[in-house]
């Protein structure tokens, strides 16, 4: 009974932390254009590590427990749009021949069980 209990906690808490996501994508505009993208990027680049910084004094205050400052995150400029736009054209790219290929293969695969059966 626990573990039944125990599984349904973790599928809710999985389904939460998924449906949070999706909704912080929508929220923000993330699948709009890779300018609405980057600014977020540099947004939330701004507001997590003092978020950071206010849970673990949070956490600090609460347990009594020291936690050590952590050193300040490297600085990485990533040009998303570039990287953006270059995956959504392959995933696309591979969408559009998919069919075809599919055609493609299943013919290549009856030729092949036709020529072992005879």
């Amino acid at each position: 009974m626990v573990a039944r209990v125990w599984s349904l906690m973790r599928f809710l808490i999985k389904g939460s932390v998924a449906g949070g996501a999706v909704y912080l994508v929508y929220d923000q505009e993330l699948l709009g254009s890779s300018d609405k993208s980057q600014a977020a990027l540099k947004k939330a680049g701004e507001v997590v590590p003092p978020a950071m910084y206010q849970f673990s004094q949070y956490v600090c205050q609460q347990t009594g427990l020291q936690i050590p400052q952590l050193p300040a995150p490297p600085k990485i400029h990533f040009p998303i749009r570039d990287s953006w736009n270059a995956g959504i054209i392959t995933v696309m790219s591979a969408l559009s021949v998919a069919p075809s290929k599919a055609c493609q293969y299943s013919k290549e695969g009856w030729e092949y069980v036709k020529a072992r059966t005879k």
